[in-house]
């Protein structure tokens, strides 16, 4: 199998090229600005000149593409529209038909920020999306624009997600905010009327990797099973460290004042995910035990 990673400097993007590797699969890939520690063919790669994709497919001539390149920066994309809209919005809608074109297939990395949160049950595939900020809405444009234009193609909705670089094997996101504050002895804020299903990246890059070999097709949500709050979340990770648990401060969304709206509740069903592949998806504390020796150390 040929796999091309676009994204692959992300956090996500570093573990699927990690998961193809372990698959012995050709593995290539494309960065934005800074080239990835991997020893792969790579290409840099502007997602706003995504009318040139078709060249780099030619290039590598790969059997599946998964795209993990986005905006991923929520108050980022409220403040500048355009850009969230090229970028999230038009350009995966392009790759999907270009790789339709050239007969290869497509998985694109969604949101959970495509639901509003008013719902107090984990969201299934089902659900009707209604983005509250521009970030969802602008990926919600792009989930519609990849399936209008490759009915054929993969769209994983994956939810604050989190784990280790590849590239760098260094602890990123959330968990690596909550440990530096742990390590300094300094208080850590965290929400508690604010409930998610973390996805872990790692597990995220097997699962899109297990469902290419399945061919599975359509909408799909991939996550961990426990619907916490980042409070619950930064007490598992304070226990799996050893520090100290009094150092956690409840807190509320309406503490901090954003440029974007977050949805209160956003966590997502997995169940589809897990009939497809026949097992379960992990609990958090399970993705948390997966990556206990580095969240332990400095």
């Amino acid at each position: 199998m040929n796999l091309l990673v676009i994204g692959a400097n992300g956090l996500l993007g570093s573990n699927v090229v990690r998961a193809g590797q372990r698959r012995d699969w050709d593995v290539c890939g494309t960065y934005h600005s800074t080239p990835p520690d991997f020893e792969i063919p790579f290409i840099q790669f502007d997602l706003r000149a995504y009318d040139g994709f078709d060249t780099i497919l030619e290039e590598f001539e790969p059997d599946v593409v998964v795209n993990c390149a986005a905006m991923t920066d929520v108050d980022g994309c409220e403040a500048d529209l355009e850009t969230a809209r090229v970028l999230n919005g038009d350009a995966p809608g392009v790759l999907a038909a270009q790789c339709a074109l050239h007969e290869v297939r497509f998985v694109h990395v969604s949101t959970d920020y495509v639901f509003d949160g008013t719902g107090r049950d984990p969201y299934s595939e089902a659900a009707d999306p209604h983005p509250i900020q521009a970030y969802g809405e602008s990926k919600l444009a792009g989930e519609q624009a990849v399936r209008d234009e490759d009915t054929a193609a993969l769209v994983a909705r994956l939810s604050f997600v989190w784990g280790l670089h590849r590239g760098r094997n260094e602890l990123t996101g959330f968990p690596a905010w909550v440990r530096g504050q742990l390590q300094t002895g300094e208080d850590v804020p965290l929400f508690t009327d604010q409930w998610l299903t973390p996805t872990r990246a790692g597990q995220a890059a097997d699962v899109l990797l297990d469902l290419v070999d399945r061919e599975v097709t359509g909408l799909v949500h991939v996550a961990c099973t426990s619907c916490v709050t980042p409070y619950k979340f930064g007490e598992i990770l304070a226990e799996a460290g050893g520090y100290d648990g009094d150092l956690l401060v409840a807190g509320s969304m309406d503490d901090i004042d954003r440029d974007a709206a977050r949805p209160a509740y956003s966590c997502l069903d997995v169940s589809h995910v897990e009939s497809v592949l026949d097992r379960s998806q992990p609990t958090l504390r399970d993705d948390v035990d997966a990556v206990r020796d580095i969240f332990g150390s400095t």
